[in-house]
C-alpha cells in the first residue's frame, strides 16, 4: 500500500508542478489560454495574480516532494500537504470551476486515503 500511496503523492506533486508552469510561465500563451478558457486580454490583466497562484502550487508540490523524500517519517508531511491540496480543490470547485474538484481535490483525497491506509498497515 505504501508504494501506491507514494505513486499517488508523486502524481499530485507533478500535477502541481504543471499548475506552476501553466500559471507562472504559460498563463498568457496558447496553452494557458486554452487550459483556463480565457482571452489574451483577460490573461494579461490577471497575469500577476496567476503567477502568485502558481507559486503557491509550487509550494504544495515542494511539500509533497519533501514528504516523499522523508521516507517512512514523512507520512504526516504528506497528510498535511495533501489536506491543503484537498481544501484548495474543494474551495476552487465551489468558487471557480467544478472541474477543479476532479482535477485537484479527488487525486488529493485518493492520496490521503492511501497514505492513511499505509500508516495503518505499518502499525
Amino acid at each position: 500500500m505504501n508504494i501506491a500511496a507514494d505513486i499517488v503523492v508523486g502524481l499530485v506533486a507533478l500535477l502541481h508542478l504543471y499548475f506552476l508552469v501553466l500559471e507562472m510561465v504559460l498563463w498568457d500563451k496558447p496553452a494557458g489560454l486554452k487550459a483556463f478558457g480565457q482571452t489574451l486580454e483577460q490573461a494579461r490583466a490577471s497575469k500577476v495574480l496567476a503567477a502568485n497562484q502558481g507559486l503557491y502550487n509550487g509550494f504544495l508540490a515542494a511539500g509533497l516532494i519533501w514528504g516523499l523524500w522523508s521516507g517512512a517519517g514523512g507520512a504526516s508531511i504528506k497528510i498535511f500537504f495533501l489536506s491543503c491540496v484537498l481544501v484548495a480543490g474543494v474551495y476552487g470547485a465551489a468558487t471557480a470551476s467544478r472541474k477543479i474538484l476532479f482535477v485537484q481535490a479527488l487525486p488529493a483525497a485518493i492520496g490521503l486515503a492511501l497514505v492513511a491506509l499505509s500508516m495503518r498497515s505499518v502499525t
